[in-house]
């Protein structure tokens, strides 16, 4: 089933999040290599593209999981979590309806 991770940054932590990036980036391949991730991104703390200096508020990923424990143990474990970027994780089942 897949499922919907969503990461709430902490306050000033662009810095955070730059230094954990390449390890939460092989994570999401690793994902993407086993055919498991739908999406991911960041969302821009400002309506921009690239927000330079005002960071991220946050990140979702839509991703196959065997169930919401293994959903929740994968959130957590990102280096993300572990790096003090996300301040709070999201994790529920998710329905893709569209595209079909």
């Amino acid at each position: 089933m897949l499922y919907a991770i969503i990461g709430q940054d902490t306050p000033n932590s662009l810095d955070k999040r730059m230094a954990a990036r390449p390890a939460h980036l092989a994570r999401l391949q690793s994902l993407q290599g086993e055919g498991r991730l739908l999406l991911a991104g960041p969302f821009p703390a400002v309506d921009a593209v690239d927000p330079g200096a005002a960071g991220f508020a946050g990140s979702l990923i839509v991703a196959e999981f065997a169930s919401l424990q293994a959903a929740r143990e994968w959130a957590d474990a990102d280096p993300y979590a572990a790096g003090g970027v996300f301040g709070q994780i999201t994790v529920q089942p998710f329905k893709k309806v569209l595209p079909a």
